[in-house]
C-alpha cells in the first residue's frame, strides 16, 4: 500500500548497478518517498555531507567500499540514520557470526516491494523511538 505523499522519507539508495538503483528508486517513489541515488560508497558519503536523509539503502558488494564499510562511515556522520542493506549474500552474512555494524536491517536479493516496505516500516519505527 503506497504511503501518502506527505509521509514520505528522504532516502539515499546506493548501488553500483544503475539498473538496481533505478528500480529501487521507482519502487520508493511510488510509495511517496523522495529518493536520491549514488553509484558508490564514496559518492554516497559526499551526498550525506551535503544533504539530510531519513534512511540509507545500500548494496553490500560494491567496488571500492562495500556496504558494510559504508554503514560504519555513515554511522560516524549520523549515528541514528537507519541503514537497510540489500544483498544476494544475506544468508552467508547472517550465518558468518560477524555482525554487520551499523546495519539496521538486511534484505536478501531478489526481493519484493513488500519486503522493502516492511524493512522501511521496521527502521522507521526505530527512528521514531530514537527521536523520543
Amino acid at each position: 500500500m503506497p504511503m501518502s505523499r506527505d509521509s514520505g522519507l528522504r532516502i539515499l539508495v546506493v548501488d553500483d548497478e544503475s539498473a538496481v538503483c533505478g528500480v529501487v528508486k521507482m519502487m520508493l517513489q511510488y510509495d511517496g518517498h523522495q529518493v536520491e541515488t549514488a553509484d558508490s560508497g564514496q559518492n554516497a558519503l559526499a551526498l550525506l555531507e551535503k544533504s539530510k536523509f531519513d534512511l540509507v539503502i545500500t548494496d553490500y558488494t560494491m567496488p571500492g567500499m562495500n556496504g558494510d564499510k559504508l554503514a560504519v562511515a555513515v554511522k560516524k556522520i549520523s549515528p541514528n540514520l537507519p541503514i537497510i542493506m540489500l544483498t544476494a549474500h544475506a544468508a552467508m552474512l547472517e550465518s558468518s557470526g560477524n555482525p554487520l555494524t551499523g546495519v539496521d536491517c538486511l534484505i536478501s536479493k531478489p526481493f519484493l516491494l513488500e519486503d522493502l516496505r516492511q524493512a522501511i516500516a521496521k527502521v522507521s519505527t526505530k527512528l521514531e523511538a530514537d527521536k523520543k
